[in-house]
């Protein structure tokens, strides 16, 4: 893979974030505000919900329940991801047919964006994201229709990551599965392979830090770039074209996504930059953690070392010829069999 610095790794990490057009289908704008890349099962019911994290931020997220489960709590799980999608997007499909499953299911998006509030907006953060998952616990918890007890996540991408870190430090976690992980604070800190040198690293941190001074004059933060251009040229990175062909396409464009529709503000990785999210990681045991990954995702290696530096009970599943994206939401890629046997043998 050609090398990449920490600026651009700020602004693609992960996501690729897209621009306004969707290059396949035409939507009115209130079906771009609304809509989800993907049928409502008429397994389930969907009921849009909010709550509020730690930090007094109002969450938005769609709760998914199986119909006719009768009347004893269920087991729940919170799902949220890719970094910069909405919970319309993949993080939704996997709440619904996890939900089919016959769990209690919340999709929510994140503190900053989607539905969700917090201001400046496109902003992520690792304590407050990691911070979204508990009060997705605490509203599960809550919930008349489910045992707490029996909570589990799923983090998706960058919220793999994100995902991990609160398992380790919320004992109501009781397992955890992620799919096509990123360790976001280490990318940001150490970029594709941890190629970024010293060098790279501290000017990159000299530039977001000058910047802040710029946004601190304007009385707001700046956003990068958005990350991938209005078309394709033919020299992209196979990754990026992965990317492009959800984010971009009505495939899985959503306009509230910070992926298909605008960009992380330019000083977005500072804080992920000292604050390596999976530092406890061993203190998920003996809780079970699922990763998967697949063959040829780009992102294999974070998974690969994420289970290395996990204590048992602990599992990891290549998915055979698979790509990073393709965990998004290819419903005969995805292994929701095997999902469905880890939550059900962990939620008991």
């Amino acid at each position: 893979m050609k090398k990449m610095g920490l600026a651009a790794i700020a602004l693609l990490v992960a996501a690729g974030s897209a621009a306004a057009q969707i290059t396949s289908e035409k939507m009115s704008k209130t079906e771009k505000n609304q809509h989800y890349t993907f049928e409502l099962s008429d397994k389930v019911t969907r009921q849009k919900v909010s709550f509020k994290n730690r930090y007094g931020i109002t969450l938005s997220g769609d709760l998914y329940l199986p119909k006719n489960s009768g009347n004893e709590p269920l087991a729940a799980i919170a799902i949220s991801g890719p970094f910069g999608a909405v919970k319309e997007q993949s993080s939704g499909l996997y709440a619904q047919t996890m939900a089919e499953r016959g769990f209690a299911t919340l999709a929510f998006d994140p503190s900053y964006t989607g539905e969700s509030g917090g201001e400046p907006r496109n902003l992520s953060s690792p304590e407050i994201n990691t911070e979204d998952f508990s009060a997705a616990v605490d509203y599960m918890g809550l919930n008349k229709a489910v045992n707490r007890e029996r909570i589990g996540i799923i983090g998706i991408c960058g919220f793999a990551g994100m995902g991990l870190n609160a398992a380790a430090v919320d004992q109501r976690i009781k397992a955890v599965a992620t799919t096509s992980m990123y360790d976001m604070s280490r990318v940001m800190a150490q970029g594709y392979y941890d190629k970024t040198t010293p060098e790279e690293r501290s000017k990159a941190l000299t530039q977001m830090s000058n910047q802040r001074w710029v946004d601190a004059k304007n009385g707001k933060p700046a956003a990068g770039p958005r990350n991938l251009p209005e078309k394709l040229q033919g020299n992209e990175p196979e990754f990026v074209v992965n990317y492009f062909n959800y984010y971009r396409t009505a495939r899985g464009f959503h306009e509230r996504s910070v992926n298909s529709n605008g960009a992380w503000l330019i000083t977005n990785p500072l804080s992920f930059m000292n604050m390596p999210l999976l530092t406890y990681i061993k203190d998920i045991s003996p809780r079970p953690v699922l990763l998967i990954a697949g063959e040829r995702a780009h992102s294999r290696y974070f998974s690969e070392d994420a289970y290395k530096s996990a204590a048992e009970p602990k599992e990891l599943v290549i998915i055979p010829n698979a790509t990073h994206v393709d965990l998004y939401d290819q419903v005969n890629v995805i292994p929701f069999d095997k999902l469905e046997t880890f939550f059900k043998t962990n939620l008991k």
